[in-house]
């Protein structure tokens, strides 16, 4: 039975986002637009944030219409001991996919959910890195969306970011094996991430950014194994209020891709930077 919740409640809970907001707003103060957009182009940085990313990928599927995800992915670093961080990554998609075969209507709704979580170092030196684990949740509001089975594997994030150097660049990886039944079949799906990013010093808080997903799937065969996108794109440094939020968008063509991927994605995102 649902409740609903009384005015008393609703007023401590805009209470505690007011507080929360303002706190952010006096932390981020501190720090330049610069020192933002880097902290945000850090996977494992000491920073919770919201991001909402969406990626429009054109000419999907025999029918070539757009298949639409919307990833919504929390970051919330945890503090394991003064020396080490645990940072969790949550992807949930919300997709609007075309029809794969005729008679078939575009279906909407929610994909596998995956989380990660990596172990970092909390105060790193010269190369950051973050090691870990990922697990795929089988949250599919349609089979057609996605494996309903559970999977996970290891992941790993390395990069480089200096202080007075305007490049941050690294690479993201993983690799997800399926290991209970269901419908949907087996999978075994890899990704790379790898990320450029320059900060420009005449403008604050600008910057051009190259941030390819690279996939495979090892259970296909042929041209059907491997996505490679190529291209990249421009991000700033925004304010809402006191808020800082990291904004970016960007256009990828794929170099390959299986028999009816998409030939392009277009990537925007809007980035909610909280202090943690």
């Amino acid at each position: 039975m649902h409740k609903r919740r009384s005015g008393r409640g609703h007023v401590v809970t805009t209470l505690v986002l007011a507080v929360t907001t303002l706190h952010a707003g006096s932390v981020m103060a501190a720090l330049s637009d610069e020192e933002l957009a880097k902290l945000a182009q850090n996977p494992v940085g000491n920073l919770i944030s919201v991001p909402f990313q969406n990626n429009a990928n054109l000419n999907y599927g025999p029918s070539k219409q757009t298949q639409d995800i919307l990833n919504i992915q929390p970051v919330i670093p945890i503090d394991f001991s003064p020396d080490w961080n645990i940072i969790t990554r949550t992807i949930l998609p919300v997709i609007s996919q075309p029809a794969l075969f005729p008679g078939q209507a575009r279906v909407y709704g929610i994909g596998p959910t995956q989380l990660s979580a990596f172990l970092s170092p909390a105060n790193p030196h010269g190369v950051i890195w973050g090691l870990g684990a990922i697990t795929q949740i089988p949250s599919e509001t349609q089979l057609e969306l996605g494996s309903d089975r559970w999977g996970a594997g290891p992941t790993a994030v390395i990069l480089h970011l200096t202080q007075g150097s305007p490049w941050v660049y690294g690479v993201l990886v993983n690799n997800i094996w399926s290991f209970t039944n269901g419908p949907g079949g087996s999978y075994n799906s890899f990704l790379a991430q790898p990320f450029l990013n320059y900060n420009f010093e005449s403008h604050k808080g600008t910057y051009l950014t190259s941030s390819p997903i690279i996939t495979a799937n090892w259970q296909a065969k042929g041209r059907d194994v491997w996505t490679v996108p190529v291209g990249g794109g421009i991000g700033h440094i925004f304010h809402l209020g006191r808020l800082p939020m990291n904004s970016q968008i960007a256009a990828y063509y794929n170099a390959a891709t299986p028999q009816f991927g998409p030939n392009w994605q277009i990537r925007a995102q809007v980035q909610f930077m909280f202090p943690k």
